[in-house]
Formats: structure tokens, sequence, C-alpha cells
């Protein structure tokens, strides 16, 4: 059985990667700007390189404004770009605002900006963060060991679904957008591709996950039909985030910052989104393996129940994640005694309850959907055998 699973599961998988690497040629032979060639800049430049710490000369206390913290100053070995091989000085906690629990250490490998004065020619450096690629390397380690430990080959499919749906926002999704294309148009397509293969990829190719895709469709229109209303309704206009400035700076590309905000709200949601309708068509096609008897309206309304459950849970987890990533932002309208109905009309903090909400409209309105589509398919499908050919099982090997 796992054989004949893995020998349908493989070219539907490929002929789907097919069709994305089609819809990214066409988009872009589509472009009227695609021969022309793009000079696009980045924050961080030439000048902005790894360095070693090389011994702390200096150490004490300083006042910056009524903040008094501790500083230091140390030697750095430049390890690369044009200046590699010089020593400089440099300070951390002089200039900056920095905690004072983070210390730098010798031999400790950091980020640095290096420049040269024109009237000297004297190569000076500034503190700019610490290198984190090893120990985020040793968390990702921890976290792929977890994921098998728990759940096994789902585990490792789960990981490769992961990377399969990043590669598809880097290699896909942001070049289209910096090219000009409508960020709702290829936000929604590019998440109904990963999402899609990654339901298949983890479930199977079978009934339940069918149910999971098409509910994962209906309710990325939905989502981002509202979110597109409500983004007008409320005259956002997409530069509430700082990034949005830099982003406009360090680019020549016209780029929609209004559908680039819709295009996050869709984005944002497809994670929940992704555990709501697998979860809800997994408890319809259970239930109806455990009571085959069960007609669609009772299957609905079992089904229901549990999805209320879980909506109402997951609708708090998505608050309360904004709300902790808002955490420093409150706490400074909080000391600063603003009026809170004053508050939200600020862009940023508009744009944060916005995206909330239309968020959570999106999952909200996935339950039933998805709900039906699953209950429909699961006590129906007995009619016609030949989608269980096709098709495959009704759920992860359960024929009858």
């Amino acid at each position: 059985m796992q054989n004949k699973k893995s020998q349908i599961l493989f070219p539907i998988l490929v002929s789907l990667m097919a069709i994305i690497l089609l819809l990214v040629f066409v988009t872009i032979d589509n472009n009227p700007d695609s021969s022309n060639e793009k000079d696009y800049t980045s924050a961080y430049g030439s000048d902005t390189v790894r360095a070693k710490v090389l011994l702390i000369t200096e150490e004490g206390i300083t006042n910056l404004g009524i903040v008094e913290q501790a500083y230091q100053v140390f030697d750095v070995e430049i390890l690369e770009g044009k200046f590699k091989g010089e020593i400089t000085s440099v300070d951390y906690g002089l200039r900056q605002i920095t905690s004072s629990s983070v210390k730098i250490h010798p031999q400790e490998i950091i980020l640095v900006t290096v420049g040269q004065r024109p009237d000297t020619g004297e190569v000076r450096a500034f503190f700019t963060d610490f290198v984190r690629s090893k120990t985020i390397l040793y968390l990702f380690i921890v976290f792929v060991f977890f994921s098998v430990l728990i759940s096994g080959w789902k585990g490792i499919r789960s990981l490769i679904a992961i990377l399969f749906s990043l590669g598809v926002i880097v290699f896909f999704i942001l070049p289209q957008i910096l090219s000009g294309r409508d960020p709702v148009f290829v936000s929604i397509i590019g998440a109904f591709v990963f999402l899609s293969i990654s339901q298949y990829l983890v479930y199977g190719w079978n009934l339940k996950t069918h149910s999971a895709v098409v509910g994962i469709l209906v309710s990325l229109i939905i989502t981002g039909s509202i979110s597109a209303f409500f983004i007008n309704f409320t005259r956002l206009t997409g530069f509430g985030d700082e990034n949005a400035m830099f982003l406009v700076q360090l680019t020549s590309q016209n780029i929609n910052m209004r559908g680039l905000l819709l295009a996050g709200m869709i984005i944002g949601a497809l994670g929940v989104l992704d555990d709501l309708v697998i979860s809800q068509a997994s408890a319809v096609f259970e239930l109806h393996s455990t009571n085959q008897e069960l007609g669609f309206k009772t299957l609905y309304q079992r089904a229901m129940n549990i999805g209320k459950d879980h909506v109402a849970a997951t609708v708090n987890t998505l608050v309360l994640a904004y709300a902790g990533a808002s955490l420093p932002m409150l706490l400074l309208f909080s000391i600063s005694n603003q009026d809170p109905a004053m508050l939200i009309n600020i862009s940023y903090i508009a744009e944060e309850i916005v995206r909330t909400l239309v968020g959570s409209i999106g999952l909200i309105a996935s339950i039933p959907i998805t709900t039906s589509l699953a209950a429909i398919v699961a006590t129906r499908h007995h009619n016609y055998p030949w989608l269980n050919k096709y098709f495959g099982p009704d759920n992860q090997g359960h024929t009858h």
C-alpha cells in the first residue's frame, strides 16, 4: 500500500513543481521590464563585515542622558572586505543604548561597519550587531531533532514542506513583487501552491487532503477579498511600518505598498490556516470512519462542535501573538499616557489591528467551509467508486 501511495504521490508532486516553474517563466516573460537589468540595493552593503575581537582595552560606566549603562572599548581585526587584516578600535555602549546584560568577549566574532576617513585615511569601525548564525543553526538542529523524534517520518516530510514553502516565498513571491507584479495575485497563487504541495507531502494523496486543499483555496480567496475591502475601507496606505519607508528608498522599483500590506496579511494567516483546515478535515473523516451511518447534517454538526473550540483557541492565540510582538510599543504608549481612542488612528497601530481582525475573520470562515467540503466528500464518495482509484482513499489508507 505504501509503495502504491508513493508511486502515485511522486508524479503528482513533480507535476505541481513543474507548474510552479511554468508560472515563474510565464510571469517573467509577460513582464515588459524583464529584459532590463534591475539595479537592486541592499540594507547591508560591502562596508558591513565580520570582525574578530582581539582585546578589551577599556570598560566602565557611562551616562547617556538619563540612562546609566556599562560600556566597552576593544580592538578588532577585520576578517573580510577591502579592509581585511586591518586592526582598529571599536566601542560598544558609549554612543548607543545597549543591554547591560550582553557583553563583548575576546575572540568573539561580531559585525562592524567599516569606513575610512577622507582626510587622514584612517580606518574606523563601528559596532553593528552580533554574529548569530552558529547559535541559530544549533537551535535549528534542536528543532529538527524534536520534530523527527516526535513525528518520525511525517516530521521529516514536514521539514521538507517548510523548506519548500520558504523557497516559494523567496524565489517566487518576492522576485515577482519586486518586478512589479500585483502582490495580492502573486501571494495568493504562491501561497496556494506551497500550501497544497505541503499538504500532499505531509498527509498524502487522499480525499481528506483534497478537502483541505480546496478549503485552503476558498479561504485564501475570502481572506484576500476581506483584506482588500478593509484596507480600502480604513484608508491604510501601507507605509505604517518603517520598513516600508526603507524599501521605497532602497529600490527604484514601483512597488504597490497597499498591495504589499495585503499580501503580508494573507501570508501571515497561512500558518494558522494550514493547521485549522487539515485539523477540521481530519476530524470529519475520523468521525465518519467511527460511524459511517452519519449523514451530512449530523457529521457537519459534530465536526463543527470541534471546530468551534479550535477556532476560539486559535483566534485567541493569534491576538496574543500580535500583542506579544507589539509589547514594547504598547508599553511605550502606556508610559506616555496616550489616549487609546487616538492611538488606533495611527497607521502602524491601525495596520496591526486590521491585520489581526482580518486574519481572524478568514480563519473563522475556513472552519465551516472546510467542514462542509469534507463532510460532503466523506458521506458521498462511496457512491462514486472511481474516486478512490484516482483520488486515493478517504483518509490515510482507510478504504471501504
